[in-house]
């Protein structure tokens, strides 16, 4: 099995994909229409990437059955398109929930104690306590959490070691699970923004997530209070952020941005960064060496599994409900031919599987065959695969609700 490794990758994953017999071919710097040409050249079976775009142009040019996100997210893929030709898409979700809570916790700290300005203006020969010694300080304010998964729960016990009481929202986030964590469950966004002092955003971007951050939220945010973002630069509506920061005094630490350079070093021009009252980070929220080496571990575990099993764990793309309407049930004896001729006549009709799994017994004597169809067979069909195949002990169609 061929690997092509279009990414920053750990030796230890390289080496670890070796050795469960991998060819590998490590070209991190691979880009744009530079990755289309080696996907069609070295004809791989399995792609890794972090933050390189995956576009249909590459899914087209090679044989690929594999596309490894190493890392959470994956809106870098054109996961549609990978699943229009049957390719996985996997990820490595929650391995870098600490390093990234760690970052928010960090810009949440320098933006109370001004920790990036101080040391600018000692750079710069200034000694300026007067100024600097002003800070609020966290102990009794309130965190808000957008968002509740394993990263915005990261958050949780770091709050309390700080003092801090916290109030979160997610569409997942039951009163029983909130009482579990020790939180406050509010029932929307703007809810989370009128309770907070400093409000951090943990949403994966999905088409209900974008731009879930807007002008409402920011004009229901409590004046001076602190916002996180290390997320998604596309959850929120970084104009209304900024018309915030004018007007109501917030003040932003931000890892992650609307528009941001493809390749890991390049100019970055966005006048958000100017802003005196945001703390910029280079979307490094992932980038600890645990987090790394805890991500690929799990990618030589993903592709360790497919290798040898066919199987993918943490794959995105295959379909939560198909069309199916009807499963047919075929109990039979372990012979061959038997669901071949199941399956041809099912073709006759112009009824198409969904999906199909077959198990046998302890003895390999007799087994059973489930079969997921989009309609159901005629009684003629079924009769005739009853009276003509002495192999089947019995068939049934029943119907799926």
């Amino acid at each position: 099995m061929l690997v092509l490794i279009a990414d920053k990758f750990e030796q230890s994953g390289r080496d670890g994909l070796q050795a469960i017999g991998c060819e590998i071919s490590f070209q991190p710097d691979l880009k744009d229409d530079a990755l289309t040409e080696a996907i069609s050249q070295t004809k791989p079976d399995v792609l890794i990437v972090r933050g390189t775009k995956v576009t249909e142009p590459m899914l087209a040019a090679g044989p690929l059955k594999l596309i490894v996100r190493a890392g959470a997210g994956y809106n870098t893929i054109d996961v549609a398109a990978a699943s229009r030709r049957g390719i996985y898409v996997s990820n490595c979700p929650g391995k870098n929930s600490i390093a990234v809570a760690e970052l928010a916790f960090a810009l949440i700290l320098a933006l109370d104690r001004r920790i990036a300005d101080s040391v600018i203006a000692l750079r710069a020969g200034q000694w300026n306590k007067k100024e600097f010694s002003k800070a609020r300080g966290l102990f009794g304010r309130t965190l808000g959490l957008v968002g509740l998964g394993k990263i915005g729960q990261e958050m949780i016990p770091r709050a309390k070691a700080f003092g801090m009481p916290v109030v979160a929202w997610s569409r997942s986030l039951t009163g029983e699970k909130a009482a579990k964590l020790g939180v406050e469950r509010v029932e929307t966004p703007l809810d989370v923004a009128r309770a907070a002092d400093i409000v951090s955003v943990h949403v994966a971007l999905k088409p209900d997530t974008r731009m879930l951050i807007g002008a409402d939220f920011f004009r229901s945010v409590r004046d001076g209070a602190y916002f996180i973002n290390t997320s998604r630069g596309e959850v929120v509506d970084q104009a209304a952020l900024v018309e915030a920061i004018n007007s109501k005094g917030i003040r932003a630490g931000l890892d992650v941005f609307a528009i941001e350079p493809t390749s890991a070093v390049a100019e970055f021009t966005d006048p958000i960064a100017s802003e005196a009252s945001v703390y910029g980070t280079h979307h490094i929220g992932a980038s600890t060496d645990q987090a790394q080496e805890a991500i690929a571990a799990e990618t030589v575990r993903i592709i360790k599994s497919f290798k040898e099993t066919g199987q993918v764990p943490n794959v995105v793309n295959l379909a939560a409900h198909t069309p199916a309407t009807h499963r047919l049930v075929v109990r039979h004896r372990d012979r061959p031919g038997v669901l071949a001729q199941v399956l041809d006549a099912i073709k006759a009709e112009q009824i198409n599987v969904q999906e199909m799994e077959n198990i046998v017994f302890e003895g390999a004597e007799a087994a059973v065959a489930r079969i997921n169809l989009d309609k159901a067979p005629s009684p003629a069909t079924l009769d005739r695969l009853r009276a003509e195949n002495a192999d089947m002990i019995e068939l049934n169609v029943l119907e799926i609700s």
